[in-house]
């Protein structure tokens, strides 16, 4: 067990946990097609009800349906990782309880640490109202960048004197004790490499900070204002230590399930009044808190493990295929649904059911005119 790091690519295929066999790529291409088509559909046909016909009534109930949609897709990755490719996701430190509202923060080991969050949230049904503080490139991604505007997603350019306005605008707006929220921030800022490493430990050197070995000096600020902001609505804050055997994975790595073989996730719940009110102190215990981490993963480095380990059990295998069959036969209905309405559309004017036309939504490209359909 090492530090992710940088090796060429025989190396690293003679290091993967499983090797890439046909069975496994053909398994993960289907997977990945269905998943990113469920996520079309949803954001096309679900999204816009959700996310602006509720919101004229209610911005509470306009959260809850989001959430649910939301969690009925994200159950589908769990699923993948621990029941299709095997992966072991072990969680050690404390047990939390169900359906609290959070304040996440988590080491970056690498560019998938996010998923596996969501082990952490369906096993506390908490998976639907996840929000992540992410970098705003993101947000020009095609169709997602849709889905994280509509689920809340708060972008940052990692510069404070940028991004203050914009996040402390949308904290401001999770301040309902009654909204569900699991809001997850990255203090780092990026993901862990052995160069970001090297800086940011002459960075600690040149300025009296600790020196750390497996995590990056995390940003403090962004910290600062979720706990300012959020602290009178907030259950806890949940302290996530993420380290992998036996090497940290890529985003096709899991999509094929060749690593990891074994997540570990460390849980410390930590109550809102043990972290101090004053920006200075605040940014002192969250130099702190990632200094334990970085001690944590040395032992874990050495050990192999966390302390206290299992403090969760197995994901419920009925519980995601409930949640991929309500999934996948919405899919199935609203893409037999559309391709009805293309049909009808690419011949002449053709009437259709009101059904249909309660189902289709701003998002078609095709304009009602009172029970007919025809091209722009």
């Amino acid at each position: 067990m090492e530090a992710c790091q940088t090796l060429d690519s025989d190396t690293i295929n003679e290091l993967k946990h499983y090797r890439l066999t046909p069975l496994r790529l053909l398994r993960g291409l289907v997977c990945l097609v269905v998943y990113l088509s469920t996520a079309f559909m949803f954001l096309v046909y679900f999204s816009p009800v959700a996310a602006l016909f509720f919101r004229l009534f209610s911005v509470h109930y306009c959260r809850k349906a989001s959430s649910f949609l939301f969690g009925l897709w994200l159950a589908l990755w769990p699923f993948l990782f621990e029941k299709i490719n095997g992966t072991k996701v072990i969680f050690s430190g404390e047990s939390v309880p169900a359906k609290e509202r959070v304040l996440i923060i988590a080491n970056h080991r690498t560019e998938v640490d996010w998923m596996y969050i969501w082990d952490l949230a369906l096993r506390k049904g908490c998976l639907g109202c996840i929000k992540y503080v992410l970098k705003s490139s993101l947000m020009k991604l095609p169709i997602f960048s849709w889905g994280f505007y509509v689920f809340e997603f708060i972008p940052v350019e990692r510069k404070w004197e940028v991004d203050e306005t914009i996040m402390r605008k949308m904290l401001s707006t999770f301040t309902n004790p009654l909204d569900p929220l699991w809001l997850a921030v990255f203090p780092e800022g990026t993901d862990f490499t052995e160069q970001k490493c090297v800086k940011s430990q002459q960075f600690a050197a040149e300025n009296g900070l600790p020196v750390l070995k497996n995590v990056l000096l995390p940003k403090t600020r962004g910290f600062h204002a979720c706990v300012e902001i959020l602290r009178g609505s907030l259950d806890a804050v949940y302290d996530l230590t993420i380290a992998y055997k036996n090497r940290c994975p890529t985003f096709m790595d899991n999509v094929f399930g060749v690593e990891p073989s074994e997540v570990h996730i460390h849980v410390r719940r930590i109550s809102l009044e043990d972290i101090p009110v004053s920006e200075s102190e605040c940014n002192t215990w969250l130099l702190n808190t990632f200094h334990l981490k970085d001690q944590l993963l040395s032992d874990f480095i050495s050990q192999g493990h966390f302390p206290n380990q299992g403090t969760e059990g197995d994901l419920s295998t009925f519980k995601c295929l409930g949640a991929k069959s309500k999934l996948l036969e919405a899919t199935k209905l609203h893409v037999h649904i559309g391709l009805n309405i293309y049909l009808r559309k690419i011949n002449t004017r053709v009437p259709i059911s009101s059904y249909e036309l309660s189902t289709l939504n701003s998002a078609s490209n095709v304009v009602l005119e009172g029970n007919w359909v025809s091209h722009r």
